[in-house]
């Protein structure tokens, strides 16, 4: 490698170097702010209601099946061929549709999982505008949620821009 070509290497790591160490950064954290918002808190409450109650309708429905099953295998060996295989269909049946409805519920795309989808998407598209205008104002380049990172060992409070953000959005 020629001389010349070694010191423009140099000089462009040089740059680039002093160009990260340029942009400013800072960090927040999401969930204490979702955590102050009213709005966040009903909707988690609705939601919490809501899969409570989806939890009891499948723990009752699944303990149902079990108690069938168990009079089934207590009845079984007094059941004709016929009688006992129209049993145990009638059980697998029960449960297949408890785990599709289960699935159909809690499910990737399932009824709870737009229900959440539907809540908390607006009240996360206003934090995250609350957090880009904090972000503008104060010339951040990149900011961090230090709530979704995880082995932080550091974090020098002068960074954190979450009491901004707060008062961006008017939470105490």
């Amino acid at each position: 490698m020629s001389m010349k070509r070694f010191l423009t290497t140099i000089a462009i790591v040089l740059l680039a170097a002093l160009n990260l160490n340029a942009q400013s950064y800072g960090y927040v954290n999401t969930q204490e702010i979702l955590e102050k918002m009213p709005e966040y808190r009903v909707a988690q409450d609705r939601l919490d209601r809501i899969r409570e109650d989806h939890e009891a309708d499948m723990k009752s429905e699944m303990e149902r099946i079990e108690m069938l099953f168990r009079k089934y295998q207590s009845e079984k060996s007094r059941l004709s061929d016929a009688v006992r295989q129209s049993r145990e269909n009638e059980i697998i049946m029960m449960e297949r549709n408890a785990k599709e409805r289960q699935r159909e519920i809690f499910g990737q795309e399932g009824s709870f999982s737009k229900l959440t989808l539907e809540l908390m998407e607006p009240i996360q598209r206003r934090v995250q505008t609350a957090i880009d205008s904090v972000s503008i104002e104060m010339g951040l380049g990149i900011v961090f949620d230090i709530n979704a990172m995880q082995g932080v060992l550091y974090k020098n409070p002068r960074l954190d821009i979450t009491l901004r953000v707060m008062n961006k959005l008017n939470l105490k």
